[in-house]
């Protein structure tokens, strides 16, 4: 038998561009000879519907696609994900399904087990889990075990779930392992998963299929990797990061056991490849210019504008667009003040003919000077503090969307996670945009990022890596004059971000009591800044957003 792997992009929602991509997979497995092909978890809708789920016109539309792609199935089987309805009368009203559709029907459905409900996702809210009795699907000579994402994550001494779904697929003695996954990107998660795939073919001494998704769905990313381990526990193949991608292998039952081979290259090599090709600073890189990349193309947007400081945050953020969307679609504004350094125009003014983006220079000094006269009588004899400094980082972002107004373009935030989580940002101001490229990566994570896109040439002028951080709003103002230095901060707000640990716990590793009390103070009474900002383009294991709830009004400092 030939297993195809189809990794795709899919659109959340958009039936007819789904089920028209799952039906051009399906001829092109048959054309080149497959016998099965593979799609991921919830394909046919896109990954994650969220309350779309809640409507019956969507489920509808779901089924319906359902058929049309069976209809396709003909000397070809296809495993396809979708929900379905739950026919009992108790429980939720859905399952997470996977369907498997040959001879231009639907012949068996596997519903998903262990439901997800920490982090990012949100399954339970919407979906019953399976608690019908297993089957395996027999095809071309072949049992087949069909399981959906996080029913193969039980595996190992700390298990989440009481019930281990592989454990009863196990006793009707499959051949191979089918599963089909929606795993959001993370800097950690290819090692993670791979870790799984791999516990889980050695455990039961079985071949792993397994497909993911690719693509950008706002703030979640997903970078496919989709591969195939031997029931050694080695990886066979693994289809490319953060693009879409197809593959066939040829399998069969000997003597020995489930043989695998790829039918287009020699595997020799390749079966000892580690799953997390590329560093990590690498895979930020790649999953951002993905992200940003679909944002747009699925939003229907096709140009970007942000403000450009000559800082390192905004120099980063205007290479990444440039490259996610090419120069000519991205736009930057320089808005220097009476308190903007010559060099940070200059370094601004070089990076975007680096990049061959058009740039425009608009000063803020009149705009400035109409807002200290009209509350001149109200701020008289009072001296000059943030007040001043948020105008002006207001005044930039009116000023950044009435461009994006008139000329269409969506405004870029361009702060990063340090800055997010300590409140270092002025709301209706820096804090603006449709879109933030840079809200989950710390500080020193933005240099390395920096340091990744020179790496062959300079594009980012050395001065804007190495001058100290500064949101020039005052006079001679650096970012250590109100914070720790970033390496210190960082490494403190990861602890507590990432690692969740305590004041007491963050002490005891060795960070000063003043400061990680300091820190968690601009943590905890920031919550409502974050609460207001764009989207997050999501590479961590815990980034603000959808997979962090805090409490606004919550104190928890000791």
């Amino acid at each position: 038998m030939k297993i195809a792997l189809a990794q795709l992009n899919y659109r959340i929602g958009d039936f007819e561009e789904n089920v028209t991509a799952i039906i051009l997979g399906i001829h092109k497995a048959k054309d080149q000879g497959a016998d099965l092909v593979v799609f991921a978890e919830l394909s046919v809708c896109g990954y994650p519907p969220r309350d779309f789920l809640e409507f019956d016109d969507f489920i509808e539309k779901c089924y319906q696609a359902v058929l049309r792609i069976s209809i396709e199935c003909i000397d070809v089987a296809a495993i396809v994900g979708s929900p379905s309805v739950n026919p009992a009368d108790k429980g939720k009203p859905l399952y997470n399904t996977a369907y498997f559709l040959s001879d231009g029907r639907v012949q068996a459905l596997a519903h998903k087990t262990l439901l997800p409900n920490y982090d990012v996702f949100d399954e339970y809210r919407y979906f019953e889990p399976n608690r019908l009795p297993y089957d395996v699907v027999e095809y071309k000579g072949s049992r087949i075990a069909i399981t959906i994402c996080e029913d193969l994550w039980n595996i190992g001494d700390d298990s989440l779930y009481v019930r281990n779904p592989m454990d009863e697929l196990m006793k009707l003695n499959p051949d191979l392992l089918i599963n089909i996954a929606a795993s959001p990107f993370n800097y950690t998660q290819p090692v993670s998963r791979f870790d799984v795939l791999k516990r889980n073919a050695l455990t039961y001494k079985i071949p792993v299929f397994y497909v993911n998704h690719v693509g950008g769905q706002t703030e979640l990313l997903f970078d496919g990797g989709s591969m195939v381990l031997g029931s050694d526990g080695l990886l066979l193949v693994q289809l490319k990061r953060f693009s879409e991608d197809f593959r066939i292998l040829e399998c069969q039952i000997t003597d020995s056991g489930y043989q695998i081979a790829d039918v287009r290259y020699q595997i020799s090599d390749s079966r000892y490849q580690i799953a997390d090709s590329g560093s990590r600073i690498s895979l930020i890189h790649d999953a951002l210019v993905m992200g940003i990349k679909d944002y747009f193309v699925k939003m229907g947007f096709s140009k970007a504008i942000l403000g450009l400081s000559g800082g390192i945050d905004s120099a980063v953020t205007l290479v990444l667009a440039a490259q996610a969307l090419g120069p000519a679609n991205v736009k930057a504004v320089l808005l220097p003040s009476k308190f903007s350094s010559d060099h940070s125009i200059k370094d601004a003014r070089d990076l975007a003919g680096n990049l061959g983006v058009a740039y425009e220079i608009i000063s803020i000094e009149e705009s400035f000077r109409a807002f200290e006269h009209s509350l001149e009588s109200q701020f008289r004899g009072l001296p000059f503090n943030l007040t001043e400094e948020n105008i002006q980082a207001r005044i930039r972002a009116v000023i950044l969307m009435a461009l994006s107004n008139k000329f269409g373009y969506i405004l870029l935030n361009t702060s990063n996670k340090s800055e997010a989580a300590v409140g270092y940002g002025t709301l209706y101001g820096d804090m603006c945009g449709g879109l933030s490229v840079l809200g989950d990566v710390y500080k020193t994570q933005v240099y390395e990022l920096a340091a990744y896109i020179n790496r062959e040439r300079e594009i980012i002028p050395q001065n804007s890596i190495n001058k100290p951080p500064s949101a020039e709003l005052r006079q001679d103002q650096k970012d250590s004059d109100s914070l720790p230095q970033y390496d210190i901060l960082d490494k403190i707000l990861y602890q507590y971000i990432e690692q969740r640990k305590g004041p007491k716990e963050l002490m005891e590793a060795g960070f000063e009591e003043a400061t990680v009390r300091q820190v968690l103070k601009l943590v905890n009474t920031s919550e409502y800044k974050r609460y207001q900002t764009p989207p997050i383009l999501r590479v961590s294991p815990k980034a603000f957003g959808m997979g962090r709830r805090m409490p606004i009004v919550g104190k928890y400092l000791s």
